[in-house]
């Protein structure tokens, strides 16, 4: 009698499990599905994923005087939604110096040299991802 009450808990506990590990999958295929259908969607629109680092310029420049080659530089990368970061390397005869700046909604969170405002304004236009800051031109 014993053993027939464990045989059957056994039973019991074996086909719970086995619900509850059809259900989780269902759930899980349900959730790829839509992740699917989503990708689908954005891809076809042409949107894409808006977060993702999409627009990228390069400004190059001599900052300094004493060098000249156009060594400076400054490279905006920014994503659908204008965020992203200016990173700067200003380059001289005996020391580089390298910089980055957070960009939020197309602009500099702190003031901006005016090379780095001119690689976000290229990047966000799409205009990247190389411009000629001394000529004026993209």
């Amino acid at each position: 009698m014993l053993i027939t009450v464990w045989v059957l808990v056994g039973l019991v506990a074996g086909v719970s499990g086995v619900t509850i590990g059809y259900r989780a999958l269902k759930q899980a295929r349900a959730a790829l599905d839509e992740c699917r259908q989503t990708l689908v969607m954005q891809t076809s629109e042409g949107k894409g994923d808006l977060k993702a680092i999409r627009d990228v310029a390069v400004c190059r420049y001599d900052a300094l005087a004493e060098m000249t080659g156009r060594l400076s530089f400054s490279i905006a990368m920014i994503n659908g939604l204008g965020d992203g970061i200016v990173l700067t390397s200003i380059n001289g005869r005996s020391e580089t110096r390298t910089y980055v700046r957070p960009v939020v909604s197309g602009k500099g969170e702190e003031p901006l040299s005016p090379e780095e405002e001119q690689a976000v304004r290229a990047a966000r236009l799409g205009h990247g991802p190389l411009i000629d800051a001394q000529a004026g031109r993209w």
